[in-house]
C-alpha cells in the first residue's frame, strides 16, 4: 500500500451562524468564501493542483455524526478502498459506505476519542 494519508483535505466545523463567520472570515482574514466555505489552491510536489476546504456548518447539522464533536477533519488518501479495508483489518470503526462523486470518493472513520474523520480520495481537477 501506498501512503496512507497524503494531506489536510479540509476542516469543517460547527457555528451558530455559518454565513456570518464565513463573512467575517472573508471581511478581515480576506478568505474568498462561497456557499461551501473557502477552498484554498496549492501545487503538490510534483506540480498538480490540488486543493483544501476550510468549511462552517451549522451548529445542529447532523453530518459530523456519529461524533458528537464540534470539528470534523478531512484527510486526502490515495486509495480509499484499500485503505478502509487495511483500516477494518486493523480494527478501526469505519462508518458508512464509500460515497462517489465527481470530485472524488468519501469514506468514514472514528478515532479512539469519538472524532469522526473524512477520508478524500480527490480529484481535483473536477474543481478546475
Amino acid at each position: 500500500m501506498k501512503q496512507r494519508v497524503t494531506g489536510i483535505g479540509g476542516f469543517f466545523f460547527k457555528t451558530k451562524d455559518p454565513n456570518k463567520i464565513k463573512d467575517w472570515y472573508k471581511t478581515h482574514l480576506g478568505l474568498n468564501t462561497d456557499q461551501y466555505g473557502c477552498s484554498f489552491w496549492w501545487k503538490d510536489k510534483e506540480g498538480n493542483d490540488c486543493m483544501t476546504q476550510w468549511s462552517p456548518f451549522a451548529e445542529d447539522t447532523t453530518y459530523f455524526q456519529p461524533s458528537e464533536k464540534q470539528f470534523m477533519m478531512n484527510f486526502r488518501v490515495e486509495n480509499l478502498v484499500e485503505l478502509l479495508e487495511a483500516l477494518k483489518k486493523e480494527g478501526v470503526t469505519v462508518v458508512g459506505e464509500i460515497e462517489e462523486y465527481d470530485y472524488g470518493k468519501f469514506g468514514w472513520i472514528i478515532d479512539p476519542e469519538g472524532n469522526k474523520l473524512e477520508l478524500w480520495e480527490p480529484v481535483d481537477k473536477a474543481f478546475l
